[in-house]
């Protein structure tokens, strides 16, 4: 008997479902099942949930269960690369997440399976999840196949680099357009989407083994139904985040981010979904795990390869074998199983693609934190996709306020090997939104200057991105963070064995320096982006709208 829905106080909510063509059993005697759908058919990572709604629907019913889609919103990051808009992105996690609560609030849902693919999606729906705290599943799109051009291998992070510059009508460029994005499902590296996707799994908030399955894969339907059928069921054991969300199973996710080489935007959604489920997560564990966690995965930027070999290699159960000795093994999963039971199934069936701690890709791990007295409480490097050659290096600060004016200075000739850009005020509160700095990342590769010029700044960047760049500067320079105060022609130094991030001018000339500095206008004053801004916590906090 669903209670909720039983007796006088509920003939309201009876009336209403019943005007939707649901019968009394159904009302009164199922659980509830929210089918929270971030279906979008403009964005590929989004386009296929329609279909993947419906067969989770199919085993909710078999399950006795009744399924509600709802939808959520969602975007694709790269419609808006190269314009001011894409400060959106971040923040449109914090709108997905009050979504699912709103609608999961008002319809009093017994459960949820929660469809998304994408960078800030994936996070934002499980930022929703865990502040519903009822049994919940989140069940991730996939990649999409890889495309070829000329016998080569293409993905869509391929694209800018390939055709900047080209006539946007050449025929060179519209054949890499049409293969770029061979079919729905997130971009095939180890971008954001997909590191996320992989650390829903690592969670145990997806069912294991199903986090890299590719969007058009048979396999990703039948993992639907199940997924359709074992939330029945978890309502039944009241199963919910706050069980599988441990600091142990946090930790686990570090580790991971570090060993596959992940998005640097992982750090920021970790330590916020962490805040959320009321675990404690800083900055210093990623820090300390990293000093200690090889790269083992292969998939682009730090290999060859991309999530479709990484699936097919044994996806997260079988890199998970390989760190298991870093791991907490008793943390468990939606389906009950503990993460030893899990990796006790596993296979690698490639070990170039999934590497073994023994010959790992790098030895350093995928990603570095830095500080120092231009990052006085952290920044953040993906040292992974670094060359050896700017592991350690020192330049010429050159200044820019914006990515697009930063990218102009590079195709005019004006940037030289041995100078380090920095691109401020693109911070959380002074972007607003923590922008991702793509278009200057993407001109260095273009020019062949990402390995011999840096980049810093206290925005983000793409999944995709790769080189000497470093991020997440805090505190942020519309703070009054010390990059703010830097000057063109300051010598700035990267050193990432040491794991510090430096300027090279005394102590009284910075307090000089920010003496004299002001606080820039807002760039947003109405909006969703104001309140952002007004209520966003720092990148080392995981930039998220909290109190």
């Amino acid at each position: 008997m669903n209670e909720k829905f039983v007796g006088t106080d509920a003939i309201m909510r009876r009336a209403m479902l019943k005007g939707c063509g649901f019968g009394d059993d159904d009302i009164k005697t199922k659980p509830h099942i929210g089918i929270v759908n971030t279906y979008n058919e403009g964005a590929p990572g989004h386009a296929h949930l329609k279909q993947l709604s419906e067969v989770i629907k199919q085993g909710v019913w078999a399950a006795g269960g009744v399924p509600f889609e709802f939808g959520a919103p969602s975007t694709c990051g790269d419609m808006i690369v190269g314009e001011e808009e894409l400060k959106f992105e971040l923040a449109g996690r914090d709108v997905v997440a009050q979504a699912v609560e709103y609608v999961s609030t008002v319809h009093q849902f017994d459960g949820l399976i929660l469809l998304a693919s994408c960078d800030n999606i994936i996070p934002g729906v499980a930022l929703g999840a865990i502040r519903m705290n009822i049994p919940s599943i989140i069940l991730t799109g996939g990649s999409m196949l890889v495309g070829e051009y000329q016998g080569e291998e293409i993905l869509p992070c391929d694209v800018g680099v390939m055709t900047m510059g080209k006539d946007a009508e050449s025929e060179r460029v519209k054949e890499i357009e049409n293969v770029a994005c061979m079919c729905p499902g997130a971009c095939s590296t180890m971008g954001t989407a997909n590191s996320m996707q992989i650390m829903m799994e690592v969670l145990g908030l997806t069912l294991p083994g199903v986090s890299t399955i590719p969007a058009v894969y048979a396999d990703k339907q039948r993992a639907s139904r199940l997924a359709g059928k074992r939330i029945v069921d978890m309502v039944k054991e009241d199963l919910k985040p706050s069980n599988v969300l441990t600091r142990e199973t946090f930790l686990n996710a570090v580790t991971t981010d570090i060993a596959m080489g992940g998005s640097t935007n992982v750090i920021l959604h970790l330590i916020a979904l962490a805040r959320e489920a009321g675990v404690e997560l800083t900055v210093d564990d990623f820090d300390r795990i990293g000093r200690n966690v090889p790269c083992v995965c292969g998939v682009k930027p730090s290999g060859d390869y991309t999530i479709v070999d990484f699936h097919n290699a044994g996806g997260v159960p079988a890199m998970l074998k390989e760190l298991q000795s870093l791991l907490y093994l008793d943390s468990k999963a939606i389906t009950g199983e503990t993460l030893q039971e899990i990796i006790n199934k596993a296979s690698n069936k490639n070990p170039d693609v999934i590497r073994s701690m023994d010959n790992p890709i790098t030895s350093d791990g995928g990603l570095t934190i830095l500080r120092g007295n231009l990052a006085p409480n952290s920044a953040i490097i993906r040292s992974s996709s670094v060359p050896e050659s700017m592991k350690k290096f020192s330049g010429r600060a050159r200044v820019f306020h914006r990515d697009q004016d930063g990218a102009k200075a590079i195709k005019e000739g004006k940037i030289q090997p041995g100078d380090v850009m920095v691109i401020r005020y693109e911070g959380p509160k002074g972007a607003p939104g923590m922008k991702e700095i793509m278009l200057s990342t993407d001109a260095l590769v273009a020019h062949g200057l990402d390995d011999s010029v840096g980049l810093v700044t206290d925005g983000r960047f793409s999944g995709f991105n790769r080189g000497p760049i470093v991020g997440h500067i805090t505190p942020e320079a519309f703070e009054g963070g010390p990059l703010a105060l830097v000057e063109d022609g300051d010598i700035i130094s990267v050193d990432i064995k040491e794991a510090t991030l430096t300027i090279d001018i005394s102590e009284e000339e910075m307090k000089r320096r920010g003496a004299n500095w002001q606080q820039p206008e807002p760039k947003v004053k109405q909006g969703m982006m104001r309140l952002y801004s007004k209520m966003c916590r720092s990148a080392e906090e995981g930039a998220g709208m909290t109190l």
